[in-house]
């Protein structure tokens, strides 16, 4: 750029094209914290390798760490990078096709159904969500919120902050729907919400989400017709 300066982009694109490292952000999409042990687990990886790893994306910015006693543990502090991550995932153009074994077949199956996307719901459930939301012209075609949206908001118990650097709500691209689902700061809120109305109880792997019959009655009125469809 003819010497002037300019963003690191190569360095973190690098840091991304290692497949335990982007296993290793994936695996804390979910927004908890976790050790070097349980992601070297995760990304089939020494505990050693792992730690290197892991200091590689502390150095650049993309996690933050925290020691509790011996234990060192990291996570994704900044909503902007989990939004990149599960970006460039939407955009990858293809998933990896689960293994055929009964388990891997299994904890695809959740995910694809509800999981969190860092702070917010995602998969079929979220892109639904989704879907009622703005059939019921909470939001608006410019994903904005809308009076009516405000008011059901409230409904549910949330304060919408008056002032905030991320906007309100915003489509995130689904990468196993390829359609949109909701971000922003209201779609975390909804998500806090739903679990301590016990509407979402978690699946039975990590990020997964399971609808309950109470959160089922309670979001029947904005669940896409789609959905409930499926269900019947």
């Amino acid at each position: 750029m003819d010497g002037a300066s300019s963003p690191r982009l190569a360095e973190i694109a690098s840091l991304l094209a290692s497949e335990a490292r982007a296993t290793m952000l994936l695996e804390l999409l979910d927004g908890r914290a976790r050790t070097a042990t349980e992601l070297a687990q995760a990304a089939h990886v020494s505990r050693p390798s792992a730690s290197e790893h892991l200091h590689r994306l502390v150095q650049a910015g993309l996690l933050g760490e925290a020691r509790q006693g011996r234990h060192r543990y990291v996570r994704i502090e900044d909503p902007a990078v989990a939004e990149i991550i599960e970006s460039l995932a939407a955009l990858s153009g293809r998933a990896r096709p689960a293994e055929p074994s009964l388990r891997a077949q299994r904890v695809d199956r959740q995910l694809r159904e509800a999981r969190t996307c860092y702070r917010h719901l995602a998969g079929r459930l979220g892109v639904a969500l989704s879907d009622g939301v703005r059939e019921q012209g909470y939001v608006d075609d410019r994903w904005s919120m809308t009076g009516p949206g405000h008011a059901w908001i409230a409904s549910l118990g949330i304060d919408v902050p008056a002032r905030t650097r991320r906007p309100l709500t915003r489509p995130c691209l689904d990468w196993t729907e390829r359609r949109d689902h909701l971000a922003g700061v209201v779609p975390d809120a909804l998500l806090t919400a739903f679990r301590d109305k016990g509407w979402l109880e978690p699946g039975t792997v990590p990020r997964a989400l399971r609808l309950t019959d109470a959160g089922r009655a309670g979001l029947g009125p904005v669940l896409a017709s789609a959905l409930v469809r499926d269900e019947a």
